[in-house]
This record gives structure tokens, sequence and C-alpha cells, in this order.
């Protein structure tokens, strides 16, 4: 634990337990992009994103994203754009899309770029099958050079994995899976539409590991309805038994006027903050006792998984996929609402699943939105990623042209709260204060009021 400063008194234990438990409640975005999403503008669309993709260094290798968003049924909690998709024509239709505007975007580039990471998220991509897996993956083939040995990601619903799924993704090439458990209790499970034993999971685990998958993450989520510490504890157990290589934990965010599959949640069975917060801390104790690396704020990994080593060597980075060790400045991201990061700005496509398709079909970039970046944006984003990542920030380091006085005025609250220590330019979050670093690192969020609306609480 950090030594507090020279000539400081520590705080005692419950009036810092007590801070983070109020600060805990603020909203903050989640910090996976800076400036977040939300600050995107329909001032840079296709005719930036075209000029941007031209200008692209051909020699710098690229990470891929590929969005499904379909699912068979939707469930409650879900905050992600995905649709129920019942026809296997719509299906067939988005795939095309996909590979449509794979080779949009490849004839846009310079020349061939070669790719180094590649994840597919959802929904639930599987929603492809095999064959339309493989032809989406021979359409990248088609446009980019895929280097061998690479991290090839895709996210699973254990519902539906089957042998045949299990082998067809390990041919493909995914060396990576990561698996939506949520909460294994009956009644969470009810409560937010998405019934699955745990003998579901444990299936999917063993089939895909027979089939030769080398890494298995599962998803877990807290704040949910009927949630308890003892319920959290009874899944996080159930987990840790089937030996995952990573564990990543989110809070939910109730969000009921933007989604309307959340308002089929009952508010009032939701936990409170106190609540979510003593959650949170339950999934952490439970897997560092178990001995899982913490893994920023909402990660843990296996000790030879390789975001473990990735926080040993300080190497840990953070994008929309959340905390990763790839360090690639440039994501190229295709389906509808897919965000990519080149090295002028963000663009993210169209949202709604048929307008995507037809502006692809028209053979128009589906870019709505996007966000130039500017020296200063790229300046706020490091502090930002490295709170996030490693809990310190040395803002003479990071950005030499500014001292950021009023940032530091507004940290002092933290700081006499024990949450963060501030010494010179150089700000480090106190074993106490880890989670809540979102809020510390609002603070170098020049779009947002301490006390925004429209995202979820710190913890």
């Amino acid at each position: 634990m950090p030594r507090a400063p020279a000539g400081s008194r520590p705080e005692p234990a419950v009036t810092v337990e007590a801070a983070v438990r109020r600060y805990a409640a603020r909203p903050v975005p989640r910090y996976t992009s800076y400036p977040a999403a939300a600050e995107f503008s329909a001032a840079v669309g296709s005719a930036e994103h075209a000029a941007w993709l031209r200008r692209l260094d051909p020699d710098e290798s690229v990470s891929l994203y590929l969005h499904v968003p379909y699912c068979r049924e939707l469930c409650h909690y879900c905050g992600c754009h995905t649709k129920i998709a019942v026809r296997d024509h719509v299906i067939a239709g988005y795939r095309q899309a996909l590979e449509g505007e794979i080779a949009l975007v490849g004839s846009l580039l310079p020349r061939r770029i070669r790719v180094g990471r590649l994840a597919w998220g959802g929904g639930t991509p599987s929603i492809l099958g095999a064959e339309g897996l493989a032809a989406v993956l021979a359409a990248l083939r088609r446009q980019f050079d895929i280097e061998a040995g690479i991290e090839h990601a895709i996210e699973l619903d254990p519902r539906h994995v089957d042998p045949a799924l299990a082998r067809a993704l390990a041919g493909l090439g995914v060396n990576r899976v990561s698996l939506g458990v949520q909460d294994l209790d009956p009644g969470v499970q009810a409560a937010i539409g998405r019934i699955q034993p745990q003998a579901t999971v444990a299936a999917a685990v063993r089939m895909l590991r027979e089939a030769g998958v080398a890494s298995i993450n599962f998803d877990l989520i807290y704040g949910l309805p009927h949630q308890t510490v003892a319920s959290i504890r009874a899944t996080c157990a159930a987990v840790a038994g089937l030996q995952p290589d990573r564990i990543a934990f989110f809070g939910y965010a109730h969000l009921p006027y933007r989604r309307a599959n959340q308002r089929l949640i009952d508010e009032t069975v939701l936990p409170d903050a106190a609540a979510r917060y003593d959650q949170a801390r339950a999934i952490a104790q439970h897997f560092q006792a178990r001995g899982f690396v913490p893994v920023g704020i909402d990660h843990f990994a296996a000790p030879h998984d390789a975001l473990a080593k990735a926080v040993a060597d300080g190497r840990l980075r953070r994008n929309f996929q959340g905390y990763t060790d790839d360090d690639r400045p440039i994501l190229l991201g295709f389906g509808a609402s897919a965000v990519s990061r080149l090295p002028e700005g963000f663009v993210q496509n169209i949202a709604d699943n048929p307008r995507y398709c037809r502006a692809i079909a028209g053979q128009q970039l589906a870019t709505t939105r996007g966000w130039r970046l500017t020296e200063e944006d790229l300046a706020r984003g490091r502090i930002i990623e490295a709170l996030m990542c490693s809990f310190e920030a040395d803002l003479e380091r990071l950005d030499p042209a500014r001292t950021y006085p009023d940032e530091l005025a507004l940290l002092r609250p933290l700081a006499a709260d024990g949450l963060l220590e501030i010494r010179s330019s150089r700000i480090r979050m106190t074993e106490a204060g880890r989670p809540v670093v979102r809020v510390a690192a609002a603070v170098f969020d020049s779009f947002r009021a301490q006390d925004g609306k429209g995202f979820s609480m710190a913890v």
C-alpha cells in the first residue's frame, strides 16, 4: 500500500471507506476511449473517415473488431446495440453487409495492411454460423494480411455452444473465447431473462477446451436485480472451479430511457450504490484470494495469462474492448455501431442495422459520427489511460505543455479523503481509492461535469 506523504496523518479506515462509498455512486464514463463516445459528433462523417483511411501508414500493424448485433433472444439487462433475429435471411443480409464494408474499407487503404489482433463481439457473433464466420474471415483475408499466431477472440453465449461450433471456431484460428456468464443464481437469471444453468456453462467450457481453444474468459455482472453478496460469492466459487484464464466483472448500468428491454427489470429490487460496492468488493476479494492478478478496476487474470504479464511489465492498455495488452494505436471496426480509432480521430458506424446495411449496399461508408483528435485530447487521453491502467499519472511526463492547476484543485478533496496522493505533478491512487479511479479520471475530462448524467455509477 502506498505510503502517506511526509508530515501527513493517515485517515481512519472507516472514513476512507465512507468516502469510497460516497464517490462510488457518481455517474462517470467507463473511459474505454477519450473523448467518450457520447461526445462524438456528426461534424465528422464518411468524408473524414475515407480521408483518414487513405492516409494510414501501410507499414503499421492494426487491430480489427467485427460487431454482430443480433441475438436469438434479448436479455433484459443488455445495454449493447443488438436486436433479436428470428429470420435467417436477416442474418445472411447482415453478413453480406459486413463483407461489403470490409471490401469498401480495403479499397480505401493505401495498400494491404497487416492485422495483429482480431476480435468478434455482439450480440452473439456465432449467430452467423460456422459458414458465415468463415465467409467473413475470407473477406478479411482478401483485403488484409493477417499475421500468423495472432490473438483471435470471440464473444459467445454458453447456451449456444455445441461441439460442432467449438470445432469450427478452433479451425478458424479462434484461440480466445469470452463466455457471457453474468450470474449463476437462478433467481437473478429469472429476473434478467437469461436462464443459464451452471451445467450449461461447464459444458461450453469443456467443449471449447476439447476442441483446442486455449483461453477462456468469463464475463460477470454485479448490480443486477436480487443479487446479494452471498449469491455473488456462490457464482464466483462456481466460476473459479472452471479455471478461467480471465474474469471481467462489470457493474450493471440501468438506463431504461435508452434501452427499452431494460424496462422489463423491476427497479425496486436493484441493489443500491452501497450494495453494488459490497458486491464488487466481494468479487475482487474472491478472485484475488485464489491467486488471480488484479487487472485495472474490473478484470482478473490467471498468472500465466497475457494480461497478468502486461500488468507486471507496465504494458496494460485500455480500448473499446476494455483492458488489453494490445498496444496497436489503430483499431478498425466493422459492423453496425462499430467504432474505429485512427491516428486522426474516432469514427462510429450507424447503429441501426437496416440503415447500416443500406449504406454499405450503396457503396457508402456507414459512418454516422466521430471526433477529430486535438493535441490536448491526446494528452488528456494519456493521463486518463494511465490512471485507469496503473492507478497513477505523472502529468509533467504525459503532458509537458500543461500544468493542470484546476484539475489538481478538484483532486484535493479526494486526497483529503485518503483516496489518492498528489506529489508535485504526480498523482497516485491509494489502495483504498482504486475502486473509484474513474472519478479521478473524470477530473481530466474536459467534456464532463462532475455530476454529469447518462453514465454508469463509478462502482
